[in-house]
């Protein structure tokens, strides 16, 4: 969207004037709502509990932003929302967890309290890297065989979405399916890789309080996602914006046919850019599979669709954006609970999307990719 460059008396731009008086309001609102449920009493009283609300929303954050990227990227190259980057994340948590416990052989069982030292690095970083490389061929197939044809074909953006949510139901339902059961008259029983009930992650680690903040103990395992996902943020960030295959898929994202009649591979950047999505979401369901300590076949869902909604608050298209938006929205729902209870936590996050399409629709950032 283009922005208007006319301004005012004192030079500054008249949209960022309004949109400067408007945040300013809206923060002004949410102090004056802040002291009055804390005065009131409706809202958290003591300090520890918005710290510890804090802590755990800065490492939900962290997660939902590793699952925007795949929204954010796509996005931004093909104009696509891929809704069934929800069940790429869902492999993710599944290869985490059998990389885990069947090539590493941590189980409950024989390490009931976690494993530590060298033997926890090198099985983490194996689980990361298996789990990402499952995630990320898997949406490279679900480019090759659901999008490449529409694409050559020429489908509406309408057709694209369809397809969309058409694969992630396919992929979903076909992890209930993989319960060792026979399904579909077929004489085999299906692999025992997934069923209807979540399977359980093992202690990984080993528990430990690291440091205290005003009393709330911050864990070990808390440190782990939020230094994982920096860093893995940080990796795609440099990629982007300072590698050949970056700039290819920044060239694609801003005109894809000056991008084509310059040398560039469009076909190869787009298998490009879902394989990283996918690696991000596959690093993502391990880091998601370790917190909670389970994986099912429909787990993806709802940290898909706030995925989502970080990818539209932080700008749609915008690589940084979706970093900046997982965090405020990790945040955001968890301080929200400390005023209207956890069980409103989902509507909190789906209002902050509503908003956003209502009044910045281009997200705090509003870049593309291409940008």
């Amino acid at each position: 969207m283009a922005v208007s460059t006319r301004v005012t008396a004192g030079g500054a731009p008249i949209n960022a004037r309004r949109s400067f008086v408007g945040w300013g309001i809206f923060l002004a609102l949410v102090g004056i709502g802040l002291w009055w449920g804390i005065a009131s009493g409706h809202c958290e009283q003591h300090l520890s509990g918005w710290v510890r609300l804090s802590s755990t929303g800065l490492t939900l954050g962290a997660i939902y932003a590793m699952i925007a990227l795949g929204y954010t990227m796509v996005y931004g190259v093909l104009q696509l929302l891929n809704f069934a980057h929800s069940e790429v994340f869902m492999v993710g948590t599944f290869a985490g967890l059998y990389t885990i416990t069947k090539l590493f052989g941590v189980t409950g069982s024989k390490y009931p309290n976690g494993v530590g030292g060298v033997f926890l690095v090198a099985v983490l970083l194996g689980a990361i890297l298996l789990a990402g490389l499952a995630s990320g061929v898997t949406a490279v197939v679900m480019e090759r065989l659901a999008y490449r044809p529409l694409r050559r074909g020429g489908a509406s953006r309408l057709g694209y979405l369809i397809t969309a949510i058409g694969v992630s139901l396919f992929l979903s339902n076909l992890f209930l399916l993989l319960d060792g059961q026979t399904h579909l008259g077929l004489p085999f029983k299906w692999p025992a890789i997934a069923g209807r009930a979540p399977l359980a992650y093992p202690e990984t680690m080993k528990l430990t309080n690291v440091f205290r903040i005003f009393g709330v103990p911050i864990q070990n395992r808390q440190i782990l996602v939020i230094a994982v996902a920096v860093v893995m943020l940080l990796i795609l960030d440099f990629f982007v914006y300072r590698t050949q295959a970056g700039m290819g898929i920044r060239a694609v994202a801003e005109d894809p046919e000056t991008a084509s009649l310059m040398g560039v591979n469009i076909t190869a950047i787009i298998v490009i850019t879902f394989f990283v999505g996918g690696l991000m979401a596959g690093g993502a369901g391990l880091l998601y599979g370790v917190f909670f300590g389970e994986a099912q076949f429909n787990i993806g869902f709802l940290p898909g669709i706030k995925a989502f909604t970080a990818a539209v608050l932080g700008g749609i298209g915008n690589v940084r954006g979706a970093m900046l938006g997982g965090l405020l929205l990790g945040l955001i729902e968890n301080l929200g609970v400390a005023c209207i209870g956890i069980q409103w936590q989902p509507v909190i996050a789906f209002a902050v999307l509503v908003g956003v399409l209502m009044f910045r629709p281009t997200g705090l950032l509003g870049e593309q990719v291409g940008g």
